[in-house]
């Protein structure tokens, strides 16, 4: 089901290692994978940003537009703490969360061969990156920048693009995780296999 939900069974092969037999999903050259990483990475960056610019110039802080009345609006505020104004008080910690996460994902894009782990993690840094951008040059000033929010959705959160794309990222490494699709590009063996041998 999670190879269906992933598109991993499409492309699919086995490869021989020695006796062993390793499954591998869709695996991506490494010009490919820094040419496909680049363009998503900008992609949320720049819609991130993008957005946030948008909202500041046509709106005013703290106005509400209903697009859907009652369950979808444009909701203008900044937003001090973490995603969905988590842990508010306390901006300058997620500053110093983003920039090494940001660093952690950069380095796991290094070693990634696998080209949903490659889309994935260039998702997740473009929105760390959308968001520490606010973080690092918005008011009140360096490192304790608010950020920008104006997407509201019934009663829940208010968030931006950039919180969209770590959560769906995360969805999906926790799914690849699950599936145990790794960097790589190779699955781990399930229990059976090894008890097999």
């Amino acid at each position: 089901m999670l190879d269906k939900l992933f598109g991993f069974a499409k492309g699919l092969r086995e490869v021989n290692a020695g006796q062993d037999v390793v499954r591998t999903g869709r695996i991506v050259s490494s010009r490919s994978k820094w040419g496909l990483a680049v363009v998503l990475f900008v992609l949320v960056y720049m819609i991130d940003q993008g957005s946030k610019w948008l909202v500041e110039h046509a709106m005013t802080l703290g106005q509400r537009i209903e697009v859907i009345p009652g369950v979808f609006r444009w909701f203008y505020i900044l937003n001090p703490g973490a995603a969905f104004s988590f842990g508010e008080g306390h901006t300058w910690v997620f500053t110093v969360i983003q920039a090494i996460a940001a660093v952690i994902v950069v380095t796991a894009l290094m070693r990634a061969r696998s080209l949903w782990w490659v889309v994935s993690l260039a998702c997740l840094l473009g929105g760390i990156l959308g968001n520490l951008t606010d973080r690092l040059f918005r008011a009140p000033g360096f490192a304790i920048g608010h950020v920008v929010d104006f997407i509201s959705v019934g009663n829940f959160a208010i968030f931006n693009i950039a919180d969209s794309a770590i959560c769906l990222a995360m969805a999906a490494i926790i799914i690849m995780t699950v599936a145990g699709l790794k960097l790589d590009g190779t699955f781990e063996k399930s229990a059976s296999t090894s008890e097999e041998k």
